[in-house]
C-alpha cells in the first residue's frame, strides 16, 4: 500500500484536493490570453456559474479612452466566463465588471466588480528594416478627433518589409510563375483615439517559416456580422475572433495558389476570395501559374461554389496602364532604383517571347497584368465588383462572366468592351468629355475641381446602404501613379484621392460626388496600398493613406521620404476630416477600419 500525504494533494491533481487559482472577485480566476493568439485580451473565468446580464468596462489610463461592452449570455458559455477586450500592454490594467451568477436556483447581482491584472509588451517581431523604427510603430499623433468620434476603435493592418535572411526565400516552380515570393512580414493591431495600442495579434504564433504553405503577408481583413475577423495569407485563409479563438484556417483549394489583398464575407455566408490560378495552360501552349487575376467564391466547407478567371473575361494584353507604372513601387515591390523608369511596347513584346513568368508587371497569363487589389460583392444583382490596379479601372462582372460595366479611362479598351465603358457626367446630368480618350479629364491636372478616373487605385467597395438596383455608390482609394496615363516631370507633383462614384446602371454613366487629398498634394500621396470605405453606424467614410510621404528622386533613384500612414474619417460630405491620426515608423501600411465590439459580444 502507498501512503500520500494530504499536503502533498493539496497543490491540485488528477485526483487533487483543490483547485488554486487565484480569485479576486465572487467567481473565477482571470485566463490571460485564452487561445495563445490574443495577449491584449483575457476571460474571467465563470467558477461553476452561469453568468448573464454582463457589462465589461476598461478603466482607462490617465485621460485615455474607455473601453466598454455587454456581452451575451451564448458569448459567455462560448467563452466559459466574461471576455475581456482592449487591455493595455505593459501594465497593471483594471477591470470593472457587472454581472448576475446563478447556481442551482440561487442567483447573485454584482456590480462593478474590481479586477485587476498586469500584461507584457507588444511581442510582434521586428523585420529589420529600418522603416520599422518601433514596433508596431515608432509613435502615432492624434492630429484631430471630433467628439462623436471619440469612442472609436482602428483595427490597423501594415507590412513592415522583408524580413532580413528570413521570408521572400522561395518560388513557384513546375509550372513556374505565381507570387509565392511575396510573403514578407505584417502585423495587425488595434488602437483606440488616443493612439494606445488595445489590442494586438500574435502572429508569430500563426506562421510556420519553415513552411511555404503556413507564412505569407496578412492581407483583406475585414470584420464579419458575427464580429469575427476574417483574411488570409500566403496559401491560407482564415477567420479568427478577437479573443484569438480559432473558427477556421484553411489551404486554398489545390486548384489555387497565392492569396493577397481581398477576402470579401458575402451574405449568404460564402466568401470571395482574390487568388491565382495554380496551372492554367496559355495560348502559345505554355504551363504557367498566374498572378492575382482570379476571383473563387468558397462556401462555409471550403468548397468551390464559382470562379472568375479574369484572363479570360478581360484583356490581359491591355498594356496602356502597365507601360506607364513607376516600376519603382509596383504594390509592394518598392525598388528604389527602378523609380521613375516604365516599360515599352518593345520590352513589353520582348517579355512575352521569353520565359521570365511570376509577380513582373507586364503583359499576359503569368504576369502580373491586373493585380485586383479588392473584390466586393453586390447582391443586388449577384454580381461582383473588382479593382484592378494595372489596369486603372473598377470592373463589375455579373455571375455570367459578362462585363456589365468598366470605371476607368477609355483608351486602350477593345471594341469587346467599349459598351461597357461609362460616361462621366457633372451634377446636373450634362456629359464631361476628356481629351485623348478619357485618359484626361479635367480634374486630373491638380488646378481646379472636376471629374477624374482613378489610377492605379486600392479598394473599390460598393456601399450598400446607399446603393439600390439602378444606382450604384463606390468608394476608392485613387493611389494616382501614372495619372492620366503619364508620369509627371517631378515626382512631387503627384497626389492620390479619395473619391466617391455615383454610377447608373441602366445609362452607363458615373457622376463623381465626393474626393478628398488634392489639396493635401505630394505629401498624401500614396504610390501603394490604402483603403477608402463607407461605415454606417456614423455615417462616415474612413480613409487610410497608407504610405503617404513616401517619395523618390527619379534621377538619383533613391528615397526621399519614410511612410507616414494615416487615419481620415469624414462625416458624409465632408470636406475636411473629423478624425485624423498618423502613424511614424511603422514601415508601410496596408489598410485600416473601424472595429464594432456590439459584434463582438453580441
Amino acid at each position: 500500500m502507498l501512503i500520500i500525504p494530504n499536503s502533498i494533494l493539496a497543490i491540485g491533481g488528477a485526483s487533487g484536493a483543490r483547485v488554486d487559482y487565484q480569485v479576486q472577485g465572487k467567481i473565477g480566476a482571470i485566463k490571460l490570453n485564452p487561445y495563445g493568439l490574443s495577449p491584449l485580451s483575457a476571460v474571467i473565468m465563470n467558477g461553476g456559474y452561469e453568468l448573464s446580464d454582463i457589462k465589461v468596462s476598461i478603466v482607462p489610463k490617465p485621460n485615455g479612452q474607455v473601453i466598454s461592452y455587454k456581452v451575451s449570455d451564448k458569448k459567455a458559455k462560448t467563452y466559459g466566463g466574461i471576455p475581456i477586450f482592449g487591455l493595455y500592454p505593459s501594465y497593471l490594467n483594471t477591470i470593472k465588471i457587472s454581472y448576475t451568477k446563478k447556481s442551482f436556483g440561487k442567483s447573485e447581482r454584482v456590480v462593478d466588480e474590481v479586477y485587476k491584472v498586469t500584461t507584457g509588451g507588444v511581442n510582434i517581431e521586428a523585420s529589420g528594416n529600418l522603416m520599422q523604427r518601433g514596433i508596431p510603430f515608432e509613435n502615432v499623433e492624434v492630429i484631430k478627433l471630433d467628439k462623436e468620434f471619440k469612442d472609436r476603435l482602428y483595427l490597423v493592418n501594415n507590412t513592415s518589409g522583408k524580413y532580413n535572411g528570413k521570408s521572400s526565400q522561395a518560388i513557384w516552380n513546375n509550372p513556374v510563375g505565381g507570387a509565392l515570393e511575396w510573403d514578407e512580414s505584417s502585423n495587425v493591431f488595434i488602437i483606440d483615439t488616443k493612439g494606445q495600442i488595445r489590442w494586438y495579434l500574435d502572429n508569430n504564433k500563426l506562421m510556420d517559416w519553415n513552411n511555404i504553405y503556413n507564412r505569407g503577408i496578412m492581407m483583406g481583413f475585414r470584420q464579419n456580422v458575427d464580429g469575427a475577423l476574417s483574411f488570409g495569407f500566403g496559401q491560407r485563409y482564415v477567420k479568427y475572433d478577437l479573443m484569438g479563438r480559432e473558427i477556421f484556417n484553411r489551404l486554398l483549394p489545390s486548384s489555387y495558389i497565392d492569396f493577397s489583398h481581398s477576402m470579401d464575407n458575402m451574405p449568404n455566408g460564402n466568401y470571395l476570395l482574390r487568388v491565382a490560378s495554380a496551372n492554367i495552360k496559355r495560348p502559345d501552349g505554355k504551363n504557367v501559374r498566374s498572378v492575382r487575376d482570379v476571383i473563387i467564391e468558397v462556401d462555409k466547407n471550403g468548397d468551390i461554389v464559382d470562379e472568375w478567371k479574369l484572363f479570360e473575361i478581360l484583356d490581359p494584353y491591355r498594356a496602356n496602364v502597365i507601360k506607364v507604372l513607376d516600376q519603382g513601387a509596383v504594390c509592394l515591390n518598392i525598388d528604389a532604383t527602378k523609380v521613375g523608369k516604365t516599360l515599352s511596347d518593345e520590352e513589353l513584346a520582348k517579355m512575352d517571347t521569353s520565359d521570365a513568368f511570376g509577380d513582373i508587371a507586364g503583359t499576359g497569363i503569368g504576369r502580373n497584368w491586373a493585380h485586383v487589389n479588392s473584390v466586393d460583392y453586390d447582391l443586388s444583382d449577384d454580381s461582383i465588383i473588382i479593382s484592378s490596379r494595372h489596369q486603372s479601372a473598377i470592373i463589375k462582372i455579373g455571375r455570367d462572366k459578362k462585363v456589365k460595366w468598366i470605371l476607368g479611362a477609355h483608351k486602350g479598351w477593345s471594341e469587346k468592351y467599349k459598351k461597357a465603358l461609362l460616361q462621366p457626367i457633372d451634377s446636373n446630368g450634362q456629359k464631361i468629355f476628356c481629351d485623348d480618350e478619357y485618359s484626361k479629364c479635367p480634374g486630373y491636372k491638380n488646378k481646379e475641381n472636376g471629374f477624374d478616373f482613378t489610377w492605379t487605385q486600392h479598394t473599390a467597395f460598393r456601399i450598400d446602404e446607399k446603393s439600390n438596383k439602378r444606382y450604384v455608390y463606390i468608394t476608392a482609394f485613387d493611389n494616382g501613379d501614372a495619372r492620366a496615363l503619364t508620369q509627371p516631370p517631378f515626382s512631387t507633383m503627384k497626389y492620390s484621392r479619395a473619391v466617391i462614384y455615383k454610377i447608373d446602371q441602366k445609362n452607363k454613366t458615373v457622376e463623381q460626388i465626393w474626393e478628398y487629398g488634392k489639396q493635401r498634394g505630394n505629401e498624401w500621396f500614396s504610390p501603394v496600398t490604402s483603403l477608402a470605405e463607407y461605415h454606417k453606424d456614423k455615417n462616415s467614410i474612413v480613409v487610410y493613406s497608407a504610405t503617404a510621404g513616401m517619395t523618390f528622386d527619379l534621377n538619383k533613384g533613391v528615397a526621399l521620404g519614410e511612410p507616414r500612414p494615416e487615419i481620415d474619417e469624414f462625416k458624409w460630405g465632408a470636406s475636411e476630416p473629423s478624425v485624423k491620426i498618423r502613424f511614424y515608423g511603422s514601415g508601410i501600411g496596408y489598410q485600416a477600419m473601424p472595429i464594432d465590439l456590439e459584434k463582438v459580444f453580441n
